[in-house]
């Protein structure tokens, strides 16, 4: 990697900046405004500002990352793919489920290398999981229940929340979009997922004009009922995966790195690290999609997976049983 460009000025784009910074030291990483505006000073890890797209493709960057709001997704990337730049896109992959297919579409046409940005298939305890399930070691699933929340204002601590991409709904926020990490590990684990019912609620605590909690009940191929509740409410913040199976159950519990079983037998820790470094998600993420880049074998989240996750949260948000606000 010898230039790299990354769209964005957020938080998420931060990360890469610095960790590119810190996997290829002497790599030149350009910043781009995703709203074009002009900027007066460098911000970190940044070797000098693009200001826009063309100017990205002029500077024939080896990678970008395109890490503006989701509703911008397909403006920033298109061109980058047309151009044949090898592009992670930050998740969800679009804001809609048109745009995603629009992406799709030209991908396929070009051939750029593209991989989306769900990473918590790097965390460890994940690839644990994922080998217990292909063992059949729970056997037959039943059910499982997938749980995440987190009080939306303890977020990001230097804005105002109702000011972040996730509480503004023209920037593609709320808790479908912003959570869609539990959609992305819930297909990897258990397949594609059909849309049984969905309830969707606002909520007068945040005052923002997207859904704060979602309550989605689905099922898979072989019959497995998945439940998933998203919401921005929880005061301490909570994730977690329960899976019910004919052998036992299991826990993944997301934040603490864990993987528990609970059988006949008794209970056993099958995995716990809960002082593993989660920026390392990011970079073994960035590490694999250059693995992608160079033709190697990599285990990048493909456009084509979560162009199926906008396409459900689409569904829900359309065939949503009741949507109202919580007071």
């Amino acid at each position: 990697m010898k230039r790299v460009a990354v769209i964005g000025l957020g938080n998420i784009a931060t990360r890469h900046r610095r960790n590119l910074k810190e996997l290829f030291p002497d790599v030149l990483v350009y910043a781009v405004s995703s709203s074009g505006r002009l900027l007066d000073e460098l911000v970190s890890d940044c070797d000098g500002y693009l200001t826009d797209i063309d100017a990205v493709i002029n500077a024939k960057v080896d990678l970008a990352i395109v890490a503006s709001p989701a509703t911008f997704h397909l403006e920033h990337s298109s061109k980058l793919v047309v151009s044949g730049i090898p592009t992670l896109i930050e998740k969800p992959v679009t804001a809609s489920f048109q745009d995603a297919t629009e992406l799709q579409a030209l991908a396929a046409k070009y051939a750029t290398p593209i991989a989306i940005g769900y990473c918590l298939r790097y965390l460890p305890s994940a690839k644990i999981l994922k080998k217990l399930l292909d063992a059949e070691s729970i056997g037959k699933i039943y059910n499982v229940t997938i749980d995440i929340g987190q009080f939306l204002p303890d977020w990001r601590q230097n804005k105002s929340y109702k000011e972040s991409v996730s509480a503004n709904k023209e920037l593609g926020g709320g808790a479908l979009l912003e959570l869609s990490h539990e959609f992305d590990y819930a297909q990897w684990l258990f397949g594609e997922l059909k849309l049984i019912k969905s309830i969707l609620r606002t909520s007068a605590e945040l005052e923002i004009n997207v859904e704060a909690l979602a309550d989605i009940m689905a099922v898979n191929a072989d019959g497995t009922i998945v439940y998933l509740h998203l919401d921005f409410l929880q005061k301490k913040p909570w994730r977690q995966c329960h899976i019910i199976g004919s052998k036992g159950r299991v826990v993944w519990d997301l934040i603490r790195n864990e993987v528990i079983s609970y059988k006949s037998k008794g209970v056993e820790i099958i995995y716990s690290d809960p002082e593993w470094d989660k920026n390392k998600l990011y970079l073994n993420m960035l590490s694999d999609f250059v693995e992608k880049i160079s033709g190697r074998e990599n285990e990048c989240v493909t456009l084509e997976s979560s162009t199926k996750i906008i396409g459900l949260i689409d569904k829900i948000k359309e065939s949503c049983q009741y949507s109202g606000e919580l007071r």
